[in-house]
């Protein structure tokens, strides 16, 4: 006889521009086709993915995440906190998915679903940040409140384009934060206006990295500092390293490494997987090696 294989589906009705929520019939039609007893959680408040996935994983085959990366970041650190061996699907549909575009995930929803059908689990690793896991970056400075200070209709009006206006609005009133870094045992100091800690090849919808130098499950970050440009032409420097990834200018540290110590005196803003994280005096960021199962379809 065969197993009845179980799965949860966790979905956030509000993430984007809410166009998942008509497919959902469809979605779990088709999971029954294959084979699954289907539960379905719909959130209504932030936090709630995390804790039911982290109280339920254990009693599921497979979970299944519908809404954006802070939505997707909640069912990770839900199921890691379980101690759950489960593997993890992911239809996006938020306003960015930067975690999803470096998996090259489907935006088309039905598709998606499909894929997680079809696909095969891949290890993805994870970060720890002071005890809180991120599943693809934390990051502060400029950029970085834009995710959660945009207003969510300002997000679905405009999309990818809320974030480029008010990453323009933040150019001209560039502030600068002094950040230690000991990364790997390699000191870095200095005063950096952006800063992210990454396992992505997108950052909040603004930069983008080279996906020939990011791997996902090699057990090491991106870590991407940006100085303080002093006029002109510095701001040009970044600008163009940015745009051409390539990284080699004085302006910019970008290096692959394990485990970071940040040490600052004033308590800094993060964002999480694009999500308000408060920051300390020493923040210590380590990299969790394939600590995830995400099915993908590389042979879609």
């Amino acid at each position: 006889m065969k197993k009845t294989k179980n799965l949860l589906l966790i979905m956030n009705p509000c993430a984007g521009t809410k166009k998942a929520n008509k497919y959902l019939t469809d979605i779990l039609v088709l999971f029954a086709k294959h084979g699954y007893n289907n539960t379905v959680y719909i959130t209504e408040a932030v936090g709630d993915a995390k804790h039911f996935a982290e109280q339920n994983a254990i009693n599921f085959d497979l979970i299944v995440a519908i809404g954006g990366d802070g939505t997707f970041n909640e069912v990770v650190e839900g199921v890691l906190k379980s101690g759950a061996d489960v593997e993890i699907g992911y239809i996006p549909s938020g306003s960015t998915n930067d975690f999803a575009n470096s998996l090259k995930l489907s935006k088309d929803i039905l598709k998606a679903a499909n894929d997680i059908m079809n696909g095969t689990p891949k290890e993805i690793d994870i970060g720890s940040f002071n005890g809180r896991n991120f599943s693809y970056v934390a990051s502060f400075g400029a950029f970085t409140e834009i995710a959660y200070k945009t207003p969510q209709n300002v997000k679905n009006s405009l999309g990818y384009l809320a974030y480029a206006l008010e990453g323009i609005k933040d150019i001209a009133n560039l502030k600068s934060k002094h950040l230690r870094f000991v990364a790997d045992g390699v000191v870095i100091e200095d005063d950096f206006i952006f800063g992210a800690i990454c396992n992505s090849t997108s950052v909040g919808g603004v930069i983008n990295l080279d996906p020939k130098l990011v791997d996902l499950s090699d057990g090491m970050f991106e870590l991407l500092l940006i100085r303080l440009p002093k006029d002109f032409f510095e701001l040009n420097e970044i600008v163009i390293a940015l745009s051409s990834k390539k990284y080699k200018t004085k302006m910019i540290t970008f290096i692959s490494v394990k485990n970071i110590i940040i040490e600052t005196k004033e308590k800094i803003n993060w964002t999480l997987d694009g999500e308000f994280a408060c920051g300390e005096e020493i923040i210590k960021v380590e990299n969790i090696n394939k600590a995830i199962k995400i099915i993908t379809n590389t042979n879609k």
